[in-house]
């Protein structure tokens, strides 16, 4: 049941443009009193995520790939509006990075101020009625993110420039400029529809619907964009910033407030600098829904079962109506929402609403099992295509540059049971940046030992192609692309071997403890502990992890070029942006160690180190610098990976690996025998 009005979109006819024009948004004048017990049903559509998959396509394998993509959601959304007599629709941020494509646009052939930005081309096609602003969104800077979204901003290095940018309302309440003490966008908007809606005896009338929108980034970006934001902005915490500007909202008498968050929930005790505030935002008075974000997981879901208040099955948080849409473009959140007129007031009836998330892939039951079929997904849709064909061709031909040539497969299938092929190149090229660089800084840090670390971003998490894998062959922009998958840039830390061996005991949290009286299976991942924050460090060192042992106490053996690592020894690590500045909570990381934050980014600091190797081999790279401890378990001891590797695992000599079952999904479950 699609609301019928104008939104600007660029594909709309002109007829439609001048019908918009003659016919303005504001609705007509409230009746003088709405008959009591008056119901309408709105479906509030999300999506959030996005990370600019537009189009269903792999960029790192070439080919499509139907299991993601807002040109899919999109259909989604059609069928929703289709279904839904009133519909509203919103994104919950991380929109504007995150594919080969938004980077193309960022850093390579970046787009003119008079330029739109494809994703918002894309989602202008279909119509939004406001979003708000994720972490990601500040990873190619504040001076980027002012143009792209048509926001002056009164930041050091910010522009009171109007450029090209979405149609529809941005809000963002807990982000402040330094200098003037403002949001950097606007706090909440006001957006006005009319609807359908129909008294007790079945009459249907059209009304105004007057709908808050107010918008929250994750407070932790301080730390994750620290060389972006430090000293140009402050960041407050969620609930605080809803406290603050709900008075503001509330003398608007609006009929619906939502929330926008680009968060999930935790319900540990409360912190202005919590990363995931949802579930505290909906005991904020006034707040009647809540669309959620950042987690990468869908609400309603099991994930959140256990949670007090929570209701995973029909989506309320704390007694409100909430939904998080998944990620990449795989998911559409989906609240319908009962309105019904009491005393004089639009109420949200709890008894006929309901969360739900649309997948485009819906699963299907393969040996009792659900699992994502590609034959399964919903069609993309035909318009989307259109809107950003040229760019998207234009990033494939670009990260399609020849760059060298590899005599190593280098994948992350196995990065969590001691494959380092994937990050052995990121280290040499971090190790060799820092070694040319940072002497020229810190000259007395020119003979302090300089370690890389890195962890693998793709292990899995989006499904069975979720995991880097170069093929022995030509090298690409693209193959720099998939060993390092996000834009960071390049940090350096000094730190002490206590501090070392602190931050490979964090690391080691990737693993569950594991039994060795244990009959049954045990899973070695600890799925709560997320693949990007197990850093492997290499660059002379060597050390163990024993996995039958408490976490913090796992680094049983630790060593540089064969000699016990000392407390009090001296080294400099290489890692990202994300990492050095206090992201994933790292001890002793909090962005006051930092020797060297360089201007370049990571990835193309691996590009301009492959091109110096022009034909890349074994002895270019340093080699694993971990294993486990030994350790004869009574059952087997279990993984899951992309399916039918194994001989991936042994050519990389892991001949401990054995493939037990396939998932029939993509996947497998593996055995590892911790006893080699």
């Amino acid at each position: 049941m699609s609301l019928r009005f104008c939104r600007p979109a660029a594909l709309f006819s002109a007829v439609l443009l001048a019908a918009c024009a003659s016919h303005p948004s504001q609705p007509a004048a409230q009746p003088k009193a709405l008959p009591e017990g008056l119901r309408a049903d709105v479906a509030v559509l999300e999506t959030t995520d996005i990370h600019s998959n537009i189009l269903s396509y792999d960029y790192y394998k070439q080919k499509a790939d139907p299991t993601l993509g807002f040109e899919r959601t999109v259909t989604l959304i059609r069928k929703a509006r289709s279904q839904f007599t009133n519909s509203l629709l919103f994104d919950a941020g991380d929109t504007i990075q995150g594919s080969v494509l938004a980077d193309y646009q960022a850093q390579v052939q970046k787009i003119g101020c008079g330029q739109e930005l494809a994703i918002y081309k894309a989602m202008d096609a279909i119509g939004y009625d406001g979003g708000t602003i994720g972490n990601h969104e500040f990873n190619y800077g504040l001076p980027y993110l002012s143009q792209v979204t048509n926001t002056p901003m009164n930041v050091d290095g910010g522009s009171q420039q109007h450029c090209a940018g979405p149609h529809y309302p941005l809000v963002l309440a807990n982000v402040d400029s330094v200098r003037d003490g403002k949001p950097i966008f606007q706090p909440w908007t006001i957006i006005e529809r009319k609807f359908a809606a129909f008294t007790p005896d079945g009459s249907q009338l059209s009304v105004p619907l007057k709908i808050a929108i107010i918008g929250f980034a994750p407070p932790p970006i301080m730390q994750w964009d620290k060389q972006n934001l430090a000293g140009k902005v402050t960041v407050t915490g969620v609930v605080e910033a809803a406290q603050k500007y709900m008075p503001e909202i509330q003398a608007q008498h609006p009929d619906l407030v939502i929330a926008i968050l680009h968060g999930g929930m935790n319900n540990a005790p409360y912190t202005p600098d919590m990363e995931n505030g949802g579930w505290y935002l909906a005991g904020v008075p006034g707040i009647d829904v809540l669309l959620m974000g950042h987690e990468h997981t869908d609400f309603p879901g099991p994930r959140f079962a256990h949670m007090q208040d929570v209701d995973d099955e029909r989506g309320y948080v704390r007694g409100v109506p909430a939904v998080m849409g998944g990620f990449f473009g795989k998911d559409l959140g989906v609240i319908r929402l009962a309105l019904v007129r009491q005393q004089g007031h639009w109420t949200v009836d709890k008894s006929k609403t309901l969360s739900q998330v649309w997948p485009i892939c819906p699963p299907v039951v393969s040996r009792g099992k659900p699992s994502v079929s590609p034959a399964n997904c919903v069609p993309a849709d035909p318009q989307i295509p259109l809107v950003v064909g040229k760019v998207q061709q234009a990033a494939i031909d670009y990260v399609n540059t020849p760059i060298g040539q590899s005599q190593l497969r280098m994948s992350s299938y196995f990065a969590d049971e001691g494959d380092m092929s994937a990050l052995a190149p990121v280290n040499a090229a971090q190790i060799d940046y820092t070694q040319r660089e940072l002497p020229a800084t810190h000259p007395e840090l020119a003979k302090v030992p300089v370690l890389g670390s890195a962890a693998a971003f793709r292990t899995g998490f989006g499904g069975p192609d979720d995991y880097t894998d170069v093929l022995p062959g030509p090298l690409t922009l693209r193959s720099a692309a998939d060993l390092y998958f996000y834009p960071n840039t390049l940090s350096a830390v000094k730190l002490d071997g206590k501090g070392l061996k602190a931050w490979l005991e964090q690391s080691a949290q990737r693993f569950n403890r594991i039994d060795p009286n244990a009959t049954g299976e045990q899973q070695l991942i600890n799925e709560k502990y997320v693949g990007y924050n197990f850093d492997q460090i290499q660059g002379g060192i060597a050390y163990v992890i024993d996995v039958s042992k408490p976490a913090g106490q796992r680094i049983v053996k630790l060593s540089y070029h064969g000699k016990p690592v000392q407390p009090a020894q001296s080294f400099v690590v290489v890692t990202n942006n994300y990492r050095a500045s206090g992201g994933g909570h790292f001890p002793g990381l909090d962005g006051n160690n930092i020797v060297l934050a360089a201007p370049d980014g990571t990835r193309e600091i691996v590009a301009q180190w492959l091109q110096k190797h022009p034909s890349l081999d074994s002895k270019d790279v340093p080699a694993a610098s971990w294993h486990f401890a030994r350790l004869k378990t009574h059952g087997p001891v279990v993984f899951t990976s992309a399916g039918d590797k194994q001989a991936v695992a042994q050519g990389d000599g892991l001949h401990n690996i054995t493939q037990l079952r396939d998932n029939g999904d993509g996947t497998a479950v593996y055995s590892i025998d911790l006893s080699h």
